[in-house]
């Protein structure tokens, strides 16, 4: 298949403001891939799961294109389920995007273009999908890079800082530590953050603040 006709399952892109990571806050495009290979138990995006649009990529940047901003996000789902997530993610760079992708850390992060940010999702135990983690993916990571832990009990935190300082996370890039949403209290894990004088940033999404529960924009 050439470039041109290259294609992937869309389940929406829109405009809103990116509600977590670094870049939280900044006017933002997101292209939300369909489709997920695990099945976490806080998943809030699980309408990406299936359905969806094919659309080729030069699509995909022309819709991409008509928003007033230079940060995109391709986020899913999992998008790099889809093969042809790697060109989508090269194009928007190369169209001059500030590109970042949001993974879950299960599958290979490797061939990403290094120009784009990584947002890596660690599993933890009490995702249900921990022995889903790709390993080998935390030795790519660089400080352009973020590696995220949604924690959702005690149990999570003990885990996700045992991760934290074997694989010497914070060395490497930005640590996230976030709470699931109606599992873990955000006051409960400052707390705990600020007790064990841990190098992370306490991340809460703030399109759930702004618009509520759901796909909010």
């Amino acid at each position: 298949m050439s470039a041109s006709a290259q294609r992937l399952r869309v389940t929406e892109i829109f405009h809103s403001l990116q509600g977590e990571a670094s870049r939280v806050g900044l006017p933002t495009v997101f292209v939300r891939l369909t489709g997920c290979p695990l099945r976490c138990g806080y998943c809030d995006t699980d309408y990406a799961f299936q359905g969806g649009e094919w659309m080729e990529i030069e699509a995909i940047l022309q819709q991409v294109g008509r928003y007033p901003t230079r940060h995109v996000t391709v986020t899913g789902g999992e998008p790099l389920a889809q093969r042809d997530c790697l060109s989508l993610l090269t194009r928007l760079c190369d169209a001059g995007y500030d590109v970042s992708l949001e993974t879950s850390g299960a599958l290979d992060i490797s061939g990403v273009d290094a120009r784009v940010a990584r947002i890596v999702d660690v599993k933890t135990p009490g995702s249900g999908e921990a022995e889903r983690n790709l390993w080998s993916n935390l030795d790519l990571l660089t400080p352009r890079d973020e590696v995220k832990f949604v924690l959702c009990d005690a149990a999570d935190y003990d885990w996700a800082c045992a991760v934290m300082a074997r694989h010497r996370l914070s060395e490497r890039s930005a640590v996230l530590f976030s709470p699931a949403h109606g599992r873990l209290d955000a006051a409960t894990l400052a707390a705990w953050i600020l007790r064990d004088g841990l190098p992370v940033r306490l991340q809460i999404q703030l399109h759930k603040l702004l618009w509520g529960e759901g796909p909010g924009r």
